[in-house]
């Protein structure tokens, strides 16, 4: 680490200023000194956490939003890292992780911070690690009291209690005994109980630290006008920005449309706007969209969208440049977008299972949001009166006076699906009820147990055993819980992943299997399924690297967004084929009631299945374990279809997140989940493949803590504009790996095989949009293909023609000579596809520059 790095970082500075071996009072010195130079002044609850956490205390703190938890969290990175330790700082989601990583970045010095979320892992290796909740978990899990984690921060606490996720924050506080913990959450309930429970697992004392003292107090109000009308009030009334809070991705798109015919900036403001996104990158499907409407002023935040998109609001946002951001409820969790207002446009969403009115939890976590320390002197909270209820008030209104016109009133009814009533004293009980008690979600998995096992101390059958002994479950749950391990275990048996080994003490104990691959994991539910469904394929099958594929697809959650649409457009292009042949409208109805997504395999999958329930008893034990075949993953590989391609052909402009993290998922179980066993040049294929189009899609992370290491704190304190601090450049350099090269070659090269076969000629000149002078357009494209057609009545796109004889490759440093031989019904035809890749020009942009040369025989 450089002295010149450390200068850039007020806390990086410090701690080179320290030494190895500093007082108890130097720290403190060193640390208010920081504090002070930043312009900030310590509350009573931040001195008392503090001082707690400097005499090496766990500490629980349960203060409202925005006033100060993270300073704290960062004066504990600071002390223990100064004496030489590790620290952790754990959160829900991934935004809130990115977020805190480059915060810290600029605190302490890239070198110094390191990021583990489960998609990335940078510096890996530093003292300062921020990651997930699970992240934190496993490694609690994996390695137990000999976890490299001298203290932990979960932030958000709350999800403690989360249906899903909340066994992730309970593992760390049963596993990690010799670490010492802070817990922050602003709607922690009764800490009490985790007061004791973090006392008994490390012996230290635990400092409970709470105040309702907020620094920027909230005022509420309860609106009856339309929803346009309220933003456009709080606009003019200086309350922006505001955070229009709506439940559902639709909701947030269709919010920030409603809003674009109100002018919330000036053009002043515009024009700072467009300079800060000079040379940003919005090329996905929805880019465009996102631009209309931040040049506008208006932000959308929720977790449809890309990475890169979110965190330009973000930063758009911090800069004073957005005037109002339409969320969902995931900005609750703490992504620091200055807010002056919140909206509420529901007070009830659906949560997972039913709609329900929001919990005071949620209520609270979400209004929080409001007034930002420094900027305001006051945070507004303001609720919407239900829709229907607001246009009956208008109605009403307007016949206020004439009794024939009340009495003829049609009133607007409430919706039948998706609404549970709410009215003025919903809101100002929510207002005043306290947050609800976290309870228990602890539960056992395959993952738990194979990561016990693993653990070099503390580990095996007696490890999980006090694992579950020290739940924060009731006795009852426990003895369950039990019994559901010794199930999961016989099944880890049977499937000869865990077998038995006998130790240098001659002891006999069950052990992972030797053959797995070193990161092997059975995250998902049904990741025992998958490694041994694998050995019923065959191998010798054309289709065998497919077939895994779609078992892969099978234990996947289903992504009800991308399925939906897949069905759509199989009942839109039915519909024209029925029509065109004259099928009556009943019967075309009823054909559209049976169609389904597509499902692979259906019948081994299900039949393969039923077999593994069968044996395994743990499956039907109501923990809602199901196969779910489809084909996402599958259907973008046997047609080669980019991300960019299957978002338009499926219309998921708002579900380009959503797609993105599906296929990491599929990307992580191939590379993690398909035992080695099983794999195949092909499968290695297909997860390269994957790999590679979600680095290309969006690496915006990694790219800026690059830019960070090169550019230092100023590309986040506003030396270097919204693109360049913000905006992906691209992924690592294709070119170092040459195999890993050819394959993304082959598999461009079949794209524009397979658009010229279907006679989608714009979508083949789209590959070669970037080569400028030369670029082939869809009027040449067709021109060329007309001497083949009069020739051929078919260009072949089947498995043969996918073949890699029909490619050749010559290879020289500067650039790559490709000729694709076209097939017809009949074989190789006379006519060839000419290309030239770009080396230096792949390099650079990060993705391939293939040049056409020419098309003909």
């Amino acid at each position: 680490m450089t002295d010149a790095s450390d200068e850039r970082t007020l806390l990086g500075k410090r701690l080179r200023e320290l030494g190895s071996a500093p007082t108890a009072d130097a720290l403190l010195d060193a640390f208010l000194s920081f504090v002070a130079e930043r312009g900030l002044s310590l509350y009573g609850a931040q001195e008392e956490a503090i001082l707690a956490c400097l005499a090496g205390q766990n500490v629980i703190l349960n203060t409202p939003t925005g006033s100060g938890k993270s300073l704290v969290a960062t004066a504990l990175h600071f002390f223990v890292t100064a004496y030489g330790g590790r620290s952790f700082y754990a959160s829900p989601v991934k935004a809130l992780v990115s977020e805190k990583f480059f915060a810290l970045c600029t605190e302490f010095g890239a070198e110094r911070v390191g990021m583990m979320t489960g998609d990335a892992s940078i510096n890996r290796d530093a003292p300062i690690i921020c990651c997930t909740a699970e992240v934190l978990a496993n490694m609690a899990l994996r390695s137990g009291v000999r976890a490299d984690v001298d203290a932990a921060i979960l932030d958000e606490f709350h999800y403690y209690s989360d249906r899903e996720r909340g066994v992730a924050w309970q593992v760390p506080l049963l596993s990690l005994a010799r670490t010492r913990f802070l817990l922050m959450s602003a709607t922690f309930g009764d800490p009490m109980p985790f007061r004791e429970r973090l006392t008994r697992l490390n012996g230290r004392e635990t400092a409970v630290v709470r105040s309702n003292e907020r620094p920027v107090p909230l005022e509420w109000e309860y609106r009856e006008t339309l929803l346009q009308e309220t933003v456009m009030d709080l606009a003019r009334a200086g309350r922006a920005p505001v955070y229009v809070v709506a439940f559902t991705q639709r909701a947030c798109a269709e919010e920030a449309q409603n809003l674009m015919s109100v002018d919330f900036c000036t053009k002043e403001e515009k024009a700072a706007i467009k300079e800060e996104l000079v040379g940003a990158r919005w090329d996905s499907p929805y880019g465009k969209e996102m631009l209309r409407y931040v040049r506008h002023g208006i932000g959308i935040h929720h977790a449809g969208l890309l990475p890169k998109y979110r965190l330009m609001v973000e930063k758009l946002a911090q800069r004073g440049l957005l005037k109002v951001v339409c969320g969902t409820d995931t900005l609750g969790v703490g992504v620091n977008i200055p807010i002056r207002t919140v909206l509420f446009t529901k007070l009830c969403k659906f949560d997972g299972e039913k709609t329900a009115l929001l919990s005071v939890r949620d209520f609270h976590q979400i209004s929080g949001r409001a007034g930002r320390k420094g900027f305001d002197e006051r945070g507004f909270v303001v609720a919407q009166a239900p829709e229907h209820v607001i246009e009956n008030l208008r109605l009403e209104a307007k016949a206020q006076g004439d009794a024939k016109k009340l009495r003829k009133l049609v009133r607007k009814k409430p919706p039948d699906r998706g609404y549970v009533p709410w009215d003025k004293a919903t809101f100002e009980r929510m207002r005043v009820a306290l947050p609800e008690t976290l309870v228990s979600r602890f539960q056992v998995t395959h993952a738990m147990l194979l990561s016990v096992l693993e653990r070099d101390v503390g580990g095996g059958c007696l490890g999980i055993g006090r694992l579950i002994k020290a739940s924060h479950d009731r006795d009852a749950e426990k003895r369950i819980h039990g019994r559901r391990a010794r199930d999961l275990m016989r099944s880890l048996i049977d499937a000869d992943i865990v077998t038995r080994a006998t130790g240098e003490d001659g002891k006999s104990r069950l052990v992972v299997h030797g053959d797995l691959q070193e990161d092997f994991s059975l995250h998902h539910a049904l990741s025992l399924y998958l490694a041994t469904a694998t050995q019923s394929l065959d191998r010798e099958s054309p289709s065998y690297a497919l077939d895994v594929l779609s078992l892969v697809e099978a234990v996947l959650e289903n992504p009800d967004a991308i399925l939906f649409r897949q069905v759509d457009k199989k009942k839109a292009d039915k519909v024209r084929e029925l029509k065109a042949a004259g099928v009556e409208y009943e019967e075309r109805m009823a054909e559209l009631e049976k169609i389904e997504w597509d499902k692979p395999n259906a019948e081994f999958i299900y039949g393969t299945f039923n077999e593994f329930a069968a044996i395994h008893p743990w499956v039907k034990e109501g923990q809602g374990d199901n196969i779910r075949p489809k084909s996402i993953a599958r259907d973008m590989a046997e047609q080669f279809m980019s991300f960019t391609e299957y978002v338009r052909e499926y219309g998921l402009e708002r579900s380009e997140g959503l797609l993105l993290r599906y296929l990491s998922d599929v990307y992580k179980s191939l590379e993690q989940t398909v035992p080695l066993a099983a794999r195949s040049d092909e499968t290695e294929e297909l997860a390269f493949f994957f790999g590679t189009m979600i680095r290309q899609v969006d690496s915006s992370l990694l790219d800026e803590w690059e830019r960070i290491r090169r550019f230092g704190v100023e590309a986040k304190l506003g030396g270097l504009p919204v693109s360049d601090a913000a905006e992906p450049t691209g992924s690592a350099d294709l070119t170092r790996d040459p195999r890993a090269l050819a394959i993304l070659v082959r598999n461009e090269v079949f794209r524009v095989v397979r658009a010229l076969a279907a006679g989608r000629y714009e979508a083949a000149a789209e590959v070669f949009a970037s080569q400028g002078e030369g670029a082939p357009t869809s009027l040449t494209l067709e021109k060329d293909m007309a001497a083949y057609w009069a020739d051929s009545p078919r260009l072949s796109t089947d498995a043969e023609a996918r073949s890699s004889k029909h490619l050749r490759i010559e290879k020289d440093l500067a650039a790559w000579q490709i000729e694709q031989t076209l097939l017809s019904d009949d074989g190789p035809t006379p006519f060839s596809l000419h290309l030239r890749l770009d080396l230096e020009a792949t390099r650079a942009e990060g993705r391939l520059a293939l040049r056409f040369v020419r098309l003909a025989s």
